[in-house]
């Protein structure tokens, strides 16, 4: 009987992460122009730096693995893990604001659904698709370009993905929360998105940042996420000289997901402290 009154709360938490996950899936597949107009926003991406690559000079950018790489290897990867953090810290803001202005936000909230069930549930869907959008974007750009990836290092480069979820996802929740207190704060995504980007080294070496700029973004986790997938793709590292960065990022990802949380539970009892969850 215990066993029974246990296990039930736990599947009807399943149940709901299902029925948002559905929900989203067939939302964007009813827009099957999204599908589309993603892949073109990440090819004419490629495209842009494919001429950049150019105008580089090959001896400013690092080497992996002990060995040189060429710009467009360097920046795929880059394109790669920003775009899953773009995707993944605007998503969060705009599942909660859809909400907000279809009116379902306050029905949601009072129902017995748990936050944190909700707030896993709003990116469900995301969850899946960005790490497979993610693994088929460097196989196919590797090809047409001619680059190689280190099949070897395709563990420990999931891995680190894997690593990378919670931290984006916790980022997420934070700005849901912002969303929830500003009506209109999904607006403070981008900024936020633009600066973490800047200082993770995707699009250029941070070797090229002035020195006081160099030393926040070597603590910045994004970098340390980027710098070792180009370890494990491009220069073939292994699990030994990857740990560590596995354990940053665990901390990293532990740290975000628990502060976001914190953050949007203060902003859900505020709201319900002043009645103003349904307004938008």
């Amino acid at each position: 009987m215990s066993a029974t009154l246990y296990d039930a709360p736990l599947a009807n938490d399943f149940g709901r992460v299902a029925a948002f996950f559905r929900r989203d899936l067939l939302v964007a597949w009813s827009y099957r122009v999204a599908f589309f107009a993603d892949a073109l926003n990440l090819v004419a991406q490629v495209v842009v730096f494919s001429f950049v690559a150019r105008m580089v000079n090959p001896a400013t950018l690092p080497q992996f693995g002990g060995r040189p790489t060429d710009y467009m290897a360097f920046v795929t990867v880059g394109i790669a893990l920003t775009a899953f953090l773009q995707l993944g810290l605007g998503r969060m803001s705009s599942a909660i604001r859809g909400e907000q202005l279809i009116g379902t936000l306050e029905s949601l909230l009072v129902s017995p659904i748990r936050p944190a069930v909700l707030l896993f549930g709003c990116v469900a869907y995301d969850l899946v698709y960005i790490p497979i959008r993610t693994a088929i974007f460097l196989v196919s750009i590797a090809a047409v370009f001619g680059f190689g990836l280190h099949a070897s290092g395709a563990g420990e480069a999931a891995v680190i993905v894997l690593l990378f979820m919670p931290l984006v996802w916790g980022l997420g929740i934070a700005s849901a929360a912002g969303v929830l207190t500003f009506r209109r704060g999904s607006g403070l995504v981008g900024p936020v998105a633009f600066g973490l980007t800047l200082l993770s080294g995707a699009y250029f070496p941070l070797s090229l940042l002035p020195g006081w700029l160099r030393a926040i973004a070597r603590v910045n986790p994004i970098a340390i996420a980027l710098d070792g997938a180009r370890e494990a793709l491009l220069g073939g590292a292994g699990w030994k000289e990857l740990a560590p960065r596995f354990g940053i990022l665990a901390v990293a990802s532990v740290l975000a997901v628990v502060g976001g949380t914190i953050a949007f539970n203060l902003a859900l009892r505020r709201e319900r402290r002043l009645g103003t969850i349904g307004l938008y």
